[in-house]
């Protein structure tokens, strides 16, 4: 049967544009491009640990069946959730099947009508789509603007509705972050929920204070300051799913009230299992988390074109204008055995198209120099 003919149009003007998007198989390159900046998706020892844990506990179940609120919620839900809560220093923990869902999940049913939201321009598409599904009004900020944030607070403030400020801890495609305690200052003053995305932070950020990865809000200790945080397994945890944290009360009205949890089948029992032990992996890790900042710092001193402000993160940026050009640089370096991805307009803006690099703490010195070179060389 043909596709309608509005959608080939749409197809036809991603072609055109240089924009098209498509389905290619895993790289066997110089990892450059994958989230997974531990390397817990290739870790032997979880993977081995998983299958211990599931055998001792005589767990031979291949799916969980059905929703967490009919028959899928296993025994390892409990444990997991409970360890999860206790890692970062939370009343509660809630895990969804995925960081999209979790955000779909939380802005469609959280904020009222009536209420506002007041988001950083520059959110990702999983939280700007759940604002979409909700009831509430939404507004954006410029992006780390806490002077336009505290306008929109001034202005909305006197409504006597609930006011939630949204933002992430670290942005996927510059990797910078907000100065939260900035923002937990100014969300204090006017009486505002601030609700914070960590999932590019967690296992990246916080070694400091006795912090092993938990994240931005942890580093600076003001977990009891903010109304939740959505905390996403695809990225340094190398496995899948995502929590929410917050309080118990915030749990029970999920479980209630968010369709992306109750309305899906629940995650398997090796899954969960996997959560848990990544976790468990994520409270050694110290030594390979300085690692991956060692390599992040090394980068930023040697690369001259980073887009600035400079990303303390894992994630940096060089922008080189135009879908076509954008996409030349990246065949480059991956014809020379690096894996480096380039993002296209429209998922950031015309003239913004950039290589993104990801760093891990696997990638070594040598690496990061011989791809250095290469920038150099097309682009000085």
């Amino acid at each position: 049967m043909n596709l309608p003919k509005i959608l080939l149009e749409k197809l036809h003007f991603r072609k055109e544009n240089n924009a098209l998007r498509s389905l290619k198989p895993q790289s066997q390159l110089i990892d450059f491009a994958s989230n997974d900046y531990l390397g817990f998706s290739q870790n032997e020892a979880i993977f081995n640990k998983v299958h211990y844990y599931l055998a001792t506990k005589k767990i031979i179940r291949n799916g969980a069946t059905g929703s967490r609120l009919l028959s899928g919620n296993h025994e390892v839900y409990f444990e997991a959730e409970s360890y999860i809560a206790h890692f970062h220093q939370s009343e509660a923990a809630l895990i969804y099947n995925s960081g999209y869902d979790a955000n779909v999940g939380f802005f469609s049913a959280v904020p009222q009508r009536n209420d506002i939201i007041l988001y950083d321009e520059l959110c990702h598409a999983s939280i700007r789509d759940g604002i979409q599904m909700g009831l509430a009004k939404s507004y954006k900020f410029k992006h780390n603007d806490i002077s336009d944030l505290e306008k929109l607070l001034q202005r909305f403030t006197a409504n006597h509705a609930e006011i939630y400020v949204v933002t992430e801890s670290v942005f996927s495609m510059d990797g910078d972050s907000p100065n939260i305690v900035e923002l937990v200052a100014i969300c204090e003053k006017h009486k505002a929920l601030l609700v914070v995305d960590e999932a590019h932070a967690l296992g990246v950020l916080g070694t400091e204070k006795g912090c092993q990865g938990e994240g931005l809000v942890q580093q600076f200790q003001l977990q009891d300051k903010v109304f939740a945080r959505i905390m996403t397994f695809g990225k340094a945890l190398g496995c899948h799913g995502a929590a929410i944290l917050g309080s118990q009360d915030l749990k029970e009205y999920l479980v209630n009230f968010s369709r992306s949890l109750i309305y899906t089948t629940a995650l398997s029992p090796h899954s969960v299992a996997t959560i848990l032990i990544a976790y468990q992996e994520l409270a050694i890790s110290y030594t390979t988390i300085k690692q991956l900042e060692k390599n992040s710092e090394y980068f930023n001193t040697n690369c001259p074109y980073l887009r600035t402000p400079i990303s303390h993160s894992s994630i940096k940026s060089i922008v080189i204008p135009g879908n076509e050009k954008v996409k030349e640089m990246a065949s480059y370096l991956q014809e020379n055995g690096f894996d480096v991805k380039p993002i296209l307009s429209p998922t950031v803006p015309e003239g913004e198209e950039r290589l993104r690099f990801c760093l891990h703490a696997y990638n070594t010195k040598a690496q990061m120099e011989q791809v250095l070179l290469l920038l150099k060389k097309k682009l000085s």
